[in-house]
């Protein structure tokens, strides 16, 4: 079958996103041009096909506006100023490059600045800093504000027992009218740390004692924007604010002497007293803060290099293993996982190593026990070429050609990937290597450059257990593994580099490898063909059909071959 080489696919891949995106440039310029009434739907429809048909002729693009002159639809004066008018651009002619200027056009001076770089230590400093000060501003508030209520409680508290001993031990004096017993009880009230005033009032609300003892005598005036007021049992309570401004905690209760009402007691005491000591708290707190701040900026800055710098030498190395310095080292000694990170960055390191050296002697197709033996000696000569027993296996799947030309190149790739993926692992499971890819063929080699004794039983069974394992996928959806036909052939081959200072791989060549080309040509969907030299080394362990004999290029014999039917039980490798 003809193979789907990779420039062929390349180049079909490049002329479909070609199309894609003609095929959207044309949308937008149509629908300007029929918006504006400069052609009709149907000039619009024959332009288009006029550039499908270009495309598949010529293999680039045309642009529209271009076919739309040709055509004789309109002038491309006119289709230039359409242009300009839409997208508020400025072209000459349809040969320049609107689409390059509609993008400048649309960008804005925000896109075009590089993106802001902060690095991670200012980025740790930053985050430190908002989760102390968040902290601290929740707890702050939470702790303020039950220490407001706390102290608004406890003063209420002090108000009332002050309230409580002045109206108990008033009555006797107040029916006596005893003003020096009376002011003697209360001289004391402004001593206590935020009280303003307590004062006795008669039935008459004639002040009988006041800590301001200018006020004694006077009538008593009712306190004026009282808010909040609240009665407990028979204490009464509310704010106000004094003629200085100043806020006010007001507590009164009645004076009864055998359930008489002789006068009243009022108690002041001073909210503001509270805010400053709220205040002061704050100011402790924000104290606090600054210091916690200054250590915590120190710490975060000196965590963010002790993090960050480790990270630069990863980025460095990073770049030096970019530039193939597969062997740069990272020195870290650190007992955390950025040290674990670092010992495997160099255990990476070192697989690359190996790997390019891989890469440069096989490609990516060899076993671990070639690359082992690569590695142990480098140098060895069986690179340079020699003769050896080797088994050839020869995989592809028919019908390719026809499957791919309907079929999108994605789905084609997606499953051709599945393909190969199976091909080359089973291969490798049985101790061979992927010699190559020619185009949907793959071509397996056993017994070199790794030799086993039992080669041919490996190819075969690697054969079968491909088989099977492309039925199983094939159940999947995947419907080109149900396609695939394997030949096998066995004899002596020339191993070794090939090609030129340039460009050289690891190959096997010579009549078994060309006969095992043709025979698995011989292969239907889904069956094995083995050559005679195959079923002579394993005659007692296959179930086979022979084939008719069949006369191949370069074989002055027709050649004897078998479909593989069976490997008998206890053979399997």
């Amino acid at each position: 079958m003809k193979p789907l080489s990779a420039q062929n696919f390349l180049q079909s891949r490049i002329n479909r996103l070609v199309r894609k995106s003609s095929a959207d440039y044309s949308k937008t310029i149509g629908t300007i041009l029929r918006k504006r009434g400069i052609i009709t739907e149907e000039q619009l429809q024959n332009a288009l096909k006029v550039q499908k048909d270009k495309l598949y002729t010529l293999g680039k693009a045309v642009r529209l506006g271009q076919i739309i002159v040709e055509l004789g639809y309109a002038l491309e004066e006119d289709l230039v100023k359409a242009v300009n008018d839409e997208y508020q651009i400025s072209v000459n002619t349809l040969t320049d490059d609107i689409s390059g200027l509609v993008k400048k056009k649309r960008e804005s001076f925000v896109e075009g600045l590089p993106p802001l770089r902060i690095p991670i230590w200012l980025q740790f400093f930053a985050a430190t800093m908002v989760i102390i000060i968040i902290t601290i501003l929740v707890m702050s508030f939470f702790i303020l504000s039950q220490q407001r209520e706390r102290l608004y409680n406890q003063t209420l508290r002090i108000g009332k027992v002050s309230l409580n001993y002045f109206s108990g031990n008033a009555s006797i004096p107040l029916i006596e009218d005893n003003i020096l017993r009376l002011n003697t009880l209360i001289k004391d009230a402004t001593h206590v740390e935020g009280f303003l005033y307590a004062i006795i009032v008669d039935h008459n609300q004639t002040i009988k004692a006041h800590t301001d003892i200018n006020k004694i005598g006077k009538t008593f005036k009712k306190f004026a924007q009282i808010t909040d007021v609240r009665k407990e049992e028979d204490v009464t309570y509310f704010n106000y604010f004094s003629e200085s401004g100043e806020h006010v905690l007001n507590l009164t209760r009645t004076i009864l002497f055998n359930k008489k009402e002789l006068g009243e007691v009022h108690v002041g005491v001073s909210i503001d007293f509270i805010e400053k000591l709220i205040l002061k708290a704050q100011l402790t707190i924000i104290g606090i803060t600054f210091f916690i701040i200054i250590i915590g900026s120190g710490v975060a800055v000196f965590l963010g290099f002790h993090f960050s710098r480790p990270i630069s030498n990863l980025v460095e190395a990073t770049r030096e293993i970019g530039s193939g310095n597969y062997q740069h080292k990272i020195i870290l000694a650190r007992n955390d996982e950025l040290g674990d990170l670092s010992t495997a960055f160099n255990r990476m390191g070192e697989e690359l190593w190996k790997n390019s050296l891989m890469q440069k002697s096989f490609g990516k197709y060899i076993g671990s026990e070639v690359l082992e033996m690569i590695m142990a000696n480098p140098e060895s000569a069986w690179l340079k070429g020699h003769r050896s027993e080797a088994t050839i296996v020869f995989i592809d799947i028919r019908g390719f050609s026809t499957y791919s030309e309907v079929k999108e190149p994605e789905e084609i790739v997606e499953k051709l990937n599945q393909y190969f993926e199976i091909a080359t692992q089973v291969i490798q499971d049985y101790g061979g290597y992927v010699d190559k890819f020619i185009g949907d063929a793959v071509l397996g080699v056993f017994g070199v450059p790794v030799y086993h004794e039992n080669h041919v039983l490996r190819a075969v069974s690697a054969a079968s257990d491909m088989q099977k394992a492309f039925f199983e996928k094939h159940e999947n959806e995947n419907d080109l593994l149900q396609s695939v036909g394997i030949g096998i052939n066995t004899g002596v081959v020339v191993s070794g580099n090939i090609g030129s200072q340039n460009r050289m791989e690891y190959t096997v060549i010579g009549d078994s490898v060309n006969l095992a080309a043709h025979i698995y040509r011989l292969a239907n969907p889904g069956q094995i063909v083995i050559s005679k030299s195959v079923y002579i080394h394993l005659k007692e362990m296959l179930e086979v059909e022979p084939l008719p004999p069949q006369y191949i290029k370069g074989q002055s014999e027709p050649v004897e071959t078998f479909r593989l039917l069976d490997i008998r039980e206890n053979h399997h490798v």
